[in-house]
């Protein structure tokens, strides 16, 4: 075999890993997939669903490219705004913060906790 043909089937090798999907529809990222794709606590991936079937999983890139448009076009705004002018900068008043504090009071959060069914 050629140089380029060892590499080349050396690209083509597939890391293949089982997981069980539990009766909630989850399941756990392998430990090898996690450090190949340099996933940590809390990072995102996206499934890419392909034509013939297959399923790419990848993490998920922040940026403005693959963001939310409408966020990203609003930050941008302001990222503006504040550039140019930065004496209107204010803080937040007080009462603001304390409807907001009101709204969410005695909400928990448990970012760990399972994810409930689906109704579907």
């Amino acid at each position: 075999m050629t140089t380029q043909g060892a590499a080349m089937a050396k690209t083509a090798e597939i890391l293949e890993i089982p997981a069980t999907i539990t009766d909630r529809g989850q399941t756990t990222v392998p430990a090898a997939i996690r450090k190949m794709l340099a996933l940590g606590k809390r990072d995102q991936v996206v499934f890419r669903g392909l034509a013939d079937g297959t399923v790419v999983i990848a993490k998920k890139q922040l940026s403005a490219d693959h963001g939310d448009p409408v966020i990203g076009t609003f930050l941008a705004f302001l990222a503006r705004d504040m550039g140019s002018e930065p004496a209107r900068i204010r803080p937040v008043p007080k009462s603001l913060v304390a409807r907001g504090k009101g709204l969410v009071k005695g909400v928990k959060v448990d970012l760990d906790a399972a994810l409930p069914e689906d109704d579907t």
